[in-house]
């Protein structure tokens, strides 16, 4: 059960860690800054990732109650991609291994979050804010280009969440996968059921940048997201009775 927070609860404390406020354990960070080598992103993982926090990119803004991550343009990014991001990837329960799993595995495999889009980049105005991927690229995003919120599910036609959505405001969204299908709420209406099956996916969530500076953007132009809630979920699927 997921029950949103009061709107009248006092400010958090400065000095609150983001795994005070959402559940961390079964994820791992990927930052737009260099990690080993100037080449690839920075990680944190479990248990690091419990006391970790990041001025710029990854912080709790005690006003907002929410996790706040930044990616900005010019940031570090993954091997395959060109996008920076400030982003958690599902790990297993433990933390210490890559979660995989199937659209049609016996399970019922959910992500429930509060989320707020709260910047964008000022030329190529695109972040994504929750998505799943699967063995080898991303099945479907929560994505924002400009006013427009929609599920990206290449090469299927988009679905529509918001035409109009302006910046940082809190919406909830709910994505299910079970039973060879990917089910996704938006506040609590149901606005796709897409019939799909997939192997080795798992949840993503944070700031996901859309822009780097080939596409027009400076370098420290940034996409921002801000969760205020974050819930996974693996459940056994309901037998069906013959």
């Amino acid at each position: 059960m997921w029950i949103a927070l009061a709107s009248t609860i006092s400010l958090l404390p400065a000095e609150t860690l983001p795994s005070q406020l959402l559940d961390l354990s079964s994820w791992k960070l990927t930052l737009p800054t260099p990690g080993k080598n100037e080449n690839s992103p920075r990680e944190i993982k479990q248990p690091a990732l419990q006391k970790f926090s990041d001025p710029l990119h990854f912080h709790v803004d005690p006003k907002a109650r929410a996790v706040v991550f930044r990616a900005p343009c010019g940031g570090t990014t993954t091997k395959g991609s060109s996008y920076p991001r400030s982003e958690l990837r599902e790990m297993s329960r433990k933390g210490d291994a890559r979660a995989s799993w199937g659209t049609n595995d016996g399970f019922v495999h959910t992500m429930a979050l509060r989320v707020a889009i709260t910047h964008t980049p000022k030329v190529k105005k695109h972040v994504v804010c929750a998505q799943i991927h699967d063995s080898g690229d991303d099945l479907m995003m929560i994505r924002l280009e400009g006013s427009h919120l929609f599920i990206e599910r290449k090469p299927h036609e988009d679905v529509t969440l918001v035409r109009d959505y302006v910046l940082g405001t809190p919406f909830d969204v709910k994505i299910e996968a079970s039973g060879s299908r990917v089910k996704v709420w938006h506040d609590g209406k149901k606005k796709m059921d897409w019939e799909v099956a997939r192997e080795g996916c798992y949840f993503k969530a944070g700031c996901y940048t859309q822009s780097n500076p080939d596409k027009g953007d400076a370098a420290d132009s940034y996409g921002e997201v801000a969760i205020h809630r974050l819930d996974i979920l693996h459940t056994p699927a309901p037998t069906v009775e013959e």
